[in-house]
């Protein structure tokens, strides 16, 4: 391969022609906007796509795209562990956006879903907020419940993963039918 593990987004827009694009956000983050001619294969589905993309990749150059860059680079870890040779887009999405890129956005799609740093902001700051709250109103071992979420966001950051993401990503709105994966994985076949 003759792609580089990260490209820039300019660089990458020079070549969106020649790449096939897989986006490994949640098909909710993906609807709300992706790059032209973009796959959408969620991060939890790289392992069962790994025989189409190592054909694509065959085929020419991959880039994995996510929104700002940190899962993009774990699924090219994990391509890269099952010799398959892709780069990843240079903070993502919401790069591309800033430096004034075009964003599709499939038809017949009526609400964007939030993005899952958002989502995971959310979710933990409710969570602290509420242990700190049945703490001072209940029990003061509720205050354990906000302790474990700021020690699951430290072990987040010092191992560049996400176990509540990794939950966000299983509830309704963030999952696509395996329909939806199958159409995709055929798709990719097909290029």
């Amino acid at each position: 391969m003759t792609t580089p593990t990260a490209l820039a987004t300019n660089e990458a827009r020079t070549r969106l022609h020649e790449l096939t694009i897989i986006d490994v956000r949640t098909p909710g983050e993906y609807a709300g906007g992706h790059l032209p001619g973009a796959l959408n294969i969620p991060f939890d589905r790289i392992q069962r796509a790994l025989p189409d993309i190592r054909h694509a990749a065959d085929r020419g150059d991959v880039m994995v795209v996510c929104a700002s860059g940190s899962r993009s680079k774990n699924a090219c870890r994990i391509l890269s562990e099952n010799g398959v040779s892709a780069a990843t887009l240079s903070g993502g999405t919401g790069a591309w956006a800033a430096d004034g890129h075009e964003l599709h956005r499939p038809q017949g799609t009526s609400r964007a879903t939030w993005g899952m740093e958002r989502q995971v902001r959310l979710t933990a700051g409710v969570i602290v907020l509420l242990g700190l709250l049945l703490g001072l109103v209940v029990h003061p071992a509720f205050q354990l419940v906000s302790a474990g979420i700021a020690g699951g966001l430290v072990l987040s950051a010092l191992t560049n993963t996400c176990g509540m993401a990794a939950m966000l990503a299983k509830l309704p709105h963030n999952r696509r039918r395996d329909a939806g994966l199958d159409n995709t994985l055929a798709a990719l076949r097909n290029r």
